[in-house]
């Protein structure tokens, strides 16, 4: 646990892995959060509807989607998955939570999906939904940028 408390970045963390958000299952805890298209998932998640852009767009929005953030570091990242993975450090305390994104073509769109979790605790008093929320506005605004 002090080793995921004392490193900086990405030291410290377990090693990274892709999620497979079709058996992604939450947490009973609340610290964790979860937004993908409608009807993908049966587990609670915020709605994430369809974007009208091609699969390569929405990859290339979503692997810098973390430069110049605060406290976030890339991990890693699949390209054959469309899916990568970042670390976010609390200022307090240096708590490090997961984010792994993907996108998706889909009947209709392009899908994303966020996963933030914290990986110390039980309650995250809402930092990983607000997260969530902050990514995808983030994740519009590079779509529409790169327009």
């Amino acid at each position: 646990m002090f080793d995921l408390l004392l490193g900086r970045g990405t030291a410290g963390l377990p090693p990274p892995a892709p999620i497979d958000f079709d058996s992604l299952r939450l947490p009973s805890s609340p610290n964790a959060a979860l937004a993908c298209p409608p009807g993908a998932t049966a587990e609670r998640h915020e709605a994430a509807p369809l974007l009208p852009v091609s699969l390569d767009a929405a990859w290339r929005a979503l692997r810098n989607l973390g430069d110049g953030m605060e406290r976030v570091w890339r991990m890693a990242e699949w390209p054959d998955r469309y899916q990568a993975q970042w670390v976010a450090r609390s200022r307090i305390a240096n708590f490090p939570d997961l984010i792994n994104g993907e996108v998706r073509a889909m009947p209709g769109g392009t899908g994303l999906f966020l996963y933030s979790r914290s990986l110390l605790g039980y309650s995250d008093f809402g930092v990983n939904a607000r997260r969530i929320a902050d990514w995808r506005g983030a994740f519009t605004r590079a779509l529409q940028n790169a327009r």
